[in-house]
């Protein structure tokens, strides 16, 4: 099967955006007068919530705390959020540009398929790759456009539908367990790249599993059956190059 489209998820995927919305998250509690402060490890916990407004109201449930608007929480988070995305505050993972440019060079559709916001999609995209790049993909499907989160697979296929091709002829780019889960029940071959919160995750399932995109030799899990013995040259040289 030749491999038309990479779908790439966003936060720890595209760039290790985790530890920015911590703090988001933390302004946020601190401005509306709520004694929470969600340290490194308790987020790397509740990080197996997908959304901003579950992680809060998992929390929430969690503590036992009543009456909290994690709607109203969350618009405030994400402004928090993009105004400290600038140029310069956050820069992509290792790899990540080089790949996209080259796969655009190829001839492949880029696409994201991620449970965060539009706004926080389009706040990364211009401080790393600049204003006009979310162009680049011909499809942008976030958390506003599903009713059920990752691991549900509902975002991936949205993005199935913009694109127009089948599964196979697809790789999605992940952090995270449940993003793989995610993808895998799309049925789409994945890459996963774990991130500074995700390192302990089960990546059972994925096709292949990077430190970065930058370092594809230093593969943590390989599975030789798969091998991309059905992909074309040119994606094996996208992900293999030295």
């Amino acid at each position: 099967m030749v491999v038309r489209a990479l779908i790439f998820d966003v936060d720890g995927t595209l760039a290790e955006t985790e530890e920015l919305h911590r703090i988001a998250f933390n302004k946020t509690f601190a401005e509306r007068g709520l004694d929470w402060v969600w340290d490194r490890e308790l987020y790397r916990q509740l990080l197996t919530v997908t959304g901003g407004r579950e992680r809060m109201e998992a929390y929430a449930d969690r503590i036992g705390a009543e009456g909290i608007d994690a709607a109203a929480l969350h618009r405030r988070k994400t402004e928090f959020y993009t105004g400290m995305m600038t140029p310069g505050s956050v820069t992509l993972r290792a790899g990540v540009e080089d790949l996209l440019r080259r796969a655009r060079t190829a001839g492949l559709d880029l696409a994201i398929g991620t449970t965060t916001s539009r706004a926080n999609v389009v706040g990364l995209i211009s401080a790393t790759l600049g204003p006009d790049a979310l162009s680049w993909f011909r499809s942008v499907r976030t958390g506003e456009d599903t009713k059920r989160k990752k691991p549900d697979p509902e975002v991936y296929r949205l993005v199935l539908d913009d694109l127009g091709y089948d599964p196979e002829e697809c790789l999605v780019f992940e952090d995270s367990a449940n993003g793989l889960r995610a993808a895998l029940a799309a049925g789409i071959p994945t890459v996963v790249t774990p991130s500074i919160y995700t390192g302990e995750d089960d990546f059972t399932g994925a096709d292949y599993v990077f430190r970065t995109l930058d370092e594809p030799y230093s593969i943590l899990n390989f599975a030789p059956d798969f091998a991309f013995r059905t992909v074309s040259a040119d994606i094996r040289d996208l992900l293999f190059r030295g």
